[in-house]
């Protein structure tokens, strides 16, 4: 009997997309990081956060919004920044230029994950199925001082 009569819930099938995607290419690979602190919740003032901060949010919304007009209405209020960074930038350099602008807020983050939600979404994208990522032990930093778990959105194309 074969794996796949059997169901066996392990085996592992490939597509003819993912079984190209292993071949070379002449294809440039590319990569692609960012990183960007996220607040979200119901917040009474988007304005007092970037105040507070002394930073403009390179997005923000609020709950109701729509991003477009055939998409659903936001489920909370976002005050979001990302540091302008190249996204060709290594993502330590993206981590380190975030926290190099908010550390000197610390305490009023972590007053701020008191009722609302705080976080850094960290991305790497690349047309590279077999690469990775680094981060140096003091670019997680972040982490630690903000209490708040390392993620990290990896999208291959």
């Amino acid at each position: 009997m074969s794996e796949k009569q059997s169901g066996n819930p392990h085996r592992l099938i490939r597509t003819l997309k993912e079984v190209r995607a292993w071949e070379p290419s002449d294809e440039a690979v590319c990569f692609r990081y960012s990183a960007s602190l996220r607040i979200f919740g119901a917040i009474p003032s988007l304005e007092e956060i970037s105040t507070r901060l002394g930073l403009i949010p390179t997005h923000s919304h609020r709950r109701g919004e729509r991003r477009g007009s055939n998409t659903a209405p936001y489920k909370h209020d976002m005050w979001m920044y990302g540091p302008t960074v190249a996204e060709t930038e290594q993502l330590h350099v993206h981590i380190d230029a975030l926290w190099s602008a908010i550390r000197p807020h610390r305490d009023y983050l972590l007053e701020l994950k008191k009722q609302l939600t705080v976080d850094v979404f960290l991305s790497y994208g690349s047309n590279c199925c077999s690469a990775g990522v680094e981060i140096p032990a003091a670019s997680l930093e972040v982490f630690t001082q903000l209490q708040i778990p390392f993620g990290l959105s990896i999208v291959v194309t």
